[in-house]
């Protein structure tokens, strides 16, 4: 979930910023419950607001409903954030001296952080004070947190237990100093603004694995875009053809901590297919989350036959050379069946979606979601090019036998 520390006066690292973060996020309990304050949140950005309004006026206080709003607060973010890798904080210590970093950081938007709120286990709920630090597990899988600042922390178990719990999640940690008007010397801290704060854990980055994966990703889709192309051609006007209605079907998905973003493939179905999936609800062939049917009303004759093959995927090639997806990883969900996700799901979106993934090659027929989830963090876990390799290698036999859905 973290991604490496942006410091004032020194340029983002490149090769990091966009890193698909590995963590399984299965070693702290993730079961408490805690709510966000909403209202707080709209007010470190005001085009939160309406947002952040309709979900309290909808009296969305379940835990489920909790990832949903993290989603439409990403969508609805300032634009300029959202084109850059952003990194979300929480902040321990509501205090003075905690208030003031957090509004430090408001004053540093080019740093790439944003304040997700206040963890303080001796004032009130409010006014930015989001949960407990008993909380952090929960509250950080619910708010994609990357970075845990304590503010000048006094208590010392409450501070070793923090600094446990974030370790497990793989998350970031620093310590603020207050140094009374002290200068330390050149370099020898890192600095959020113009408060020094000393790192107490670094979580490492497989940077040079990351950018061979990325750099198949880019080869790959570059000349599957390139020498695909005739193949292309012969499905649009197969399409176009077979049924009325656009080539390419494009519809929001959910991607890597709960980034919302286009996602392309051919079309499939019939025109209006989104408006008839309410009324085919009830004939749900899959437990959990997601929604799939067999002999699909809506799917037209040559969709049929792209699905038999998965040719219909192939437009996501384009959102692979885009980086808003990769090769191989988890596939990514609609927003309805997002907004059922629990805090148990979250850990799938650590990393990028992909085309194909150890779903698809080990259990597409399986209904269970949580068999799905549980592949997923398997290839998380135990994420490495070679298996990429392999899941690509066993795409390729699954498309050429028709295993597709």
């Amino acid at each position: 979930m973290s991604s490496p520390l942006v410091n004032a006066g020194r340029q983002p690292l490149p090769t990091t910023d966009w890193a698909v973060r590995l963590i399984p996020g299965l070693g702290i309990d993730v079961g408490s419950k805690a709510k966000l304050d909403m209202s707080w949140l709209a007010n470190q950005d005001p085009q939160i607001s309406q947002v952040a309004g309709a979900a309290a006026n909808a009296g969305e206080n379940t835990t489920a409903s909790l990832p949903m709003r993290q989603a439409l607060y990403c969508a609805e973010s300032n634009p300029g954030l959202a084109e850059k890798p952003r990194r979300n904080v929480f902040i321990v210590g509501s205090g003075p001296f905690g208030r003031r970093i957090a509004s430090c950081i408001q004053s540093h938007p080019e740093q790439g952080r944003l304040v997700c709120g206040f963890l303080d286990d001796r004032n009130p709920l409010g006014d930015g004070v989001v949960g407990r630090t008993s909380n952090l597990a929960h509250l950080s899988r619910v708010s994609f947190v990357d970075e845990v600042i304590l503010a000048a922390p006094h208590d010392r178990e409450m501070t070793l237990q923090v600094l446990q719990d974030a370790r497990k999640l793989h998350l970031d940690v620093e310590l603020a100093v207050d140094l009374f008007g002290c200068e330390p010397a050149r370099n020898a801290v890192q600095r959020v603004g113009d408060f020094p704060v000393i790192c107490l854990h670094r979580e490492p980055l497989p940077v040079a694995r990351l950018f061979a994966k990325r750099a198949v990703d880019l080869v790959g889709a570059t000349s599957g875009l390139v020498f695909m192309a005739p193949v292309f051609a012969l499905i649009a006007s197969l399409i176009k053809w077979d049924s009325p209605g656009p080539v390419v079907y494009s519809a929001p998905r959910v991607g890597r901590k709960g980034k919302i973003f286009r996602c392309h493939k051919f079309r499939t179905m019939v025109r209006n297919a989104d408006e008839l999936k309410a009324s085919l609800l009830v004939r749900n062939e899959r437990c959990g989350p997601f929604f799939k049917i067999a002999d699909d009303p809506r799917v037209t004759r040559v969709g049929r036959w792209l699905r038999r093959y998965s040719l219909d995927e192939l437009p996501q090639l384009w959102n692979v050379l885009r980086g808003e997806m990769s090769l191989v990883g988890p596939r990514p969900h609609t927003l309805d069946d997002f907004a059922e996700y629990g805090v148990e799901h979250l850990a799938r979106l650590d990393v990028t979606p992909g085309i194909t993934g150890l779903w698809q090659v080990m259990a597409r027929r399986d209904p269970s979601f949580e068999k799905a989830v549980e592949l997923d963090r398997e290839y998380i876990e135990a994420w490495s090019l070679t298996r990429d390799v392999q899941i690509l290698f066993k795409t390729v036999l699954a498309v050429f036998r028709g295993d597709g859905a």
